[in-house]
């Protein structure tokens, strides 16, 4: 007997499904290898801000000099330990003394000429006595007086500066530190009549330095003074450091529309491996949970498949915050009310979980085949 058209499409049709039924059944994994599970524990929870930063010491004095000269001798180098007072450098005083001398000859013209006003003053003050001259003569005498006693005044007064300006020939440290940065050398013309030029930068105390970071406007409201902070620099990756927030700088910083404020940390540098310049990164601890129930970030995110939600036992999806855990091979979901998240973790504050649960994280077999498809899709 001969089949129909339609019957054989049929019989087809019942064996193609008979085959995908197989397959699946036979591809089909045990709940416990289909997805991937992680317990539920008991620890600490800690909320970071993190920032990069330069370290630098506490007072990094800049020293210049308030004269022109060519450098006639240096008393320090890099890394040199100074003490208040000492001299650094010196510039060379040929022009300077020059000009304590034109200015001490000025003084003795004009004590000469002051003299020489008095007595031609006192001249006609007799005379006027003896009604030799008028009273205007005698005034005008009086007033050639003053005039050589202001200039007596202006040339002495020229000549303090110049004196003033010999001593500023000697560079001297202004406070007791460490020489971090050296600007000049001998024979090098140093120019001050713009700017003052720096020529020492010295550290104060390199025991007590400072991280100089920014924070983004968006993190800052959680930093306080005081606040603990942990960093490491490339120079020792495998340790870890550690600080107090200092500051919080009122002066916004903005570039291409982001705001970020300057957050200095306080750090101890007891044995001197931190050095200025170095890039610390920086994690800043705005808040603590200790001893809390801890469900990985994971859990929360995760979202039964639309082939799990169309058999017969759906998992009911809850109301806000939830995880799901395996019972009986299928993914049931437990509502919880969740707490602080250091983005990895989040705390429980209640919920039908307890420490050792395992909750779901991820669904192999739905991660599998969104990888087949995007394969299929590149083909």
């Amino acid at each position: 007997m001969k089949l129909s058209k339609s019957a054989w499409i049929i019989a087809v049709l019942v064996l193609a499904g008979g085959a995908y039924v197989y397959v699946q059944g036979k591809n089909a994994k045990p709940a416990m290898d289909r997805y991937r599970l992680a317990e539920v524990v008991r620890g600490d929870l800690v909320r970071n801000v993190s920032a990069n930063g330069t370290l630098n010491p506490v007072v990094l004095v800049n020293v210049g000099t308030q004269v022109s000269g060519v450098v006639k001798a240096l008393h320090v180098d890099y890394n040199q330990k100074v003490k208040a007072g000492q001299i650094l450098l010196e510039l060379d005083p040929a022009l300077l003394q020059a000009q304590i001398a034109q200015s001490s000859a000025n003084v003795t013209r004009a004590q000469a000429a002051l003299k020489l006003a008095q007595t031609l003053a006192m001249r006609q003050h007799n005379l006027l006595k003896l009604d030799y001259v008028a009273r205007q003569d005698v005034d005008q005498a009086d007033d050639v007086v003053a005039g050589a006693r202001a200039q007596l005044a202006v040339a002495q007064a020229q000549l303090v500066r110049d004196q003033t300006n010999l001593a500023y020939s000697v560079i001297r440290s202004p406070v007791s530190g460490t020489v971090i940065d050296r600007s000049v050398d001998v024979g090098q013309t140093v120019a001050a009549s713009f700017q003052t030029p720096t020529l020492f930068k010295i550290g104060q105390d390199l025991s007590k330095m400072q991280i100089d970071t920014t924070v983004a406007e968006a993190d800052v409201g959680g930093i306080k003074v005081g606040q603990p902070a942990r960093f490491t620099v490339d120079a020792f990756p495998d340790r870890n450091f550690e600080g107090k927030v200092r500051q919080i700088r009122l002066n916004p910083t903005s570039q291409q529309n982001v705001v970020t404020y300057d957050v200095v940390v306080a750090v101890d540098n007891p044995d001197f491996v931190l050095l200025p310049g170095m890039t610390a990164y920086v994690n800043i601890e705005i808040d603590r949970r200790n001893n809390v129930l801890l469900v990985p970030n994971a859990a929360l995110r995760f979202k039964p498949t639309e082939e799990t939600d169309k058999s017969a036992d759906k998992p009911h999806r809850p109301a806000g915050t939830g995880v799901y855990v395996l019972q009986a091979g299928k993914p049931v979901a437990i509502k919880l009310q969740s707490g602080m998240t250091d983005n990895k973790q989040t705390e429980v504050v209640s919920g039908a979980l307890a420490a050792g649960n395992e909750v779901i994280v991820g669904d192999k077999q739905a991660e599998q085949n969104d990888k087949s498809k995007q394969t299929q899709r590149l083909f």
